[in-house]
């Protein structure tokens, strides 16, 4: 992989590379964009068949997260970890607290949470040996709650943009994975009335979980969820799920989910939904409510004042479907475009001189 040549050609500033010997701790920490303030992103831990997919990945998902706090209006940059190795075989105190130690070493210029196969408990490790890390125990906690009430607050401004309405009693719903904000987004449209909701996932715990907690929703075969006659594809797993396969199997009216990187290739996947006249709420939008309540915790963690602000992604969206119809382009590119639009007044902004 040319490395520079990539990070050259979507404005990266650093990426480091890190390894532990006690431990065996084996790790990339990517920092996209700080013109609005530290990067944060959380620490994904995955047995990755390359260390080239590693790194592509961590680089995809830093630049995710600059344009996930731009476009939420957070005074954040772009950033993310990756570990390489297998969740069940790795994890140890030892471990995460040789990873803070890394942390320490970027001097506030990333701040981790967690992630994919890292959770809470593991990050109180980590904050023994830094304290740039959030989402810890005691605090905005396990961060999936708030990013599936942002979805769902995003999924209410896609039905009120395509549909005049955000009432879902007549709408039905196909939601990819559930093994965490998956379960809480099935719950959430239930609560709301929701008139029918489908549900795939891989795991069988997390199956039989979702069976017995909501005996009214219906399991699907995951290669069977695409298909689904629905108004709403909500994907909530891993990335790259609209592509070329999938996407000429949709038919539904809206794809909105918590997901990262859901297009496997922004431009062309992006419009290709957009040609079918399916609307796309842009995933570092829709799935920002996360991050929102994490941010919260470094100015001093208030629930309500944090879910106040998760629930102004549901404006932010219509703002973003305007601005795409306005420009007429694909919401991937017109959420990038309202994120850079950010990042650009701010730092045109602190043009001048102020001494703090």
């Amino acid at each position: 992989m040319k490395k520079f040549e990539y990070m050259e050609k979507h404005g990266y500033e650093q990426l480091v590379f890190f390894h532990d010997k006690t431990t065996g701790l084996k790790g990339i920490t990517c920092i996209h964009n700080t013109t609005l303030g530290p990067s944060l992103g959380g620490t994904r831990l995955w047995d990755y068949e390359s260390e080239d997919d590693a790194t592509l990945d961590v680089l995809r998902l830093a630049r995710g997260m600059t344009y996930k706090a731009a476009a939420a209006g957070l005074n954040l940059g772009g950033g993310k970890t990756v570990l390489i190795g297998k969740a069940d075989e790795v994890k140890s105190e030892a471990y995460f607290r040789a990873l803070g130690r890394y942390v320490q070493t970027l001097n506030g210029r990333y701040i981790t949470a967690e992630d994919v196969n890292t959770s809470t408990n593991d990050m109180d490790f980590v904050s023994m040996e830094t304290d740039h890390v959030v989402g810890l125990p005691g605090k905005s906690g396990n961060p999936s709650p708030a990013t599936a009430t942002g979805c769902f607050h995003g999924i209410r401004a896609s039905l009120k943009e395509l549909f005049g309405t955000d009432d879902m009693s007549e709408r039905s719903f196909a939601v990819q994975g559930a093994g965490q904000t998956g379960d809480f987004l099935i719950g959430y449209l239930l609560d709301a009335g929701a008139k029918k909701v489908y549900f795939t996932e891989i795991n069988e715990k997390h199956i039989e979980k979702i069976k017995k907690k909501y005996p009214e929703v219906d399991f699907v075969e995951p290669d069977d969820i695409y298909a689904l006659d629905v108004d709403v594809f909500a994907p909530c797993a891993l990335g790259a799920v609209i592509n070329d396969d999938t996407i000429k199997q949709l038919k539904c009216s809206i794809v909105a989910g918590t997901a990262n990187n859901v297009l496997e290739d922004e431009s062309k996947h992006g419009q290709a939904l957009y040609d079918q006249k399916i609307l796309y709420a842009p995933d570092f939008v829709i799935n920002a409510g996360g991050l929102i309540n994490v941010y919260h915790e470094i100015k001093g963690y208030n629930e309500e004042d944090a879910y106040r602000d998760i629930a102004r992604i549901h404006d932010r969206l219509l703002d973003i479907y305007k601005l795409s119809k306005e420009n007429e382009t694909h919401t991937q590119e017109a959420a990038k475009l309202f994120a850079k639009q950010r990042i650009e007044i701010i730092n045109n902004m602190r043009a001048n001189y102020v001494k703090r």
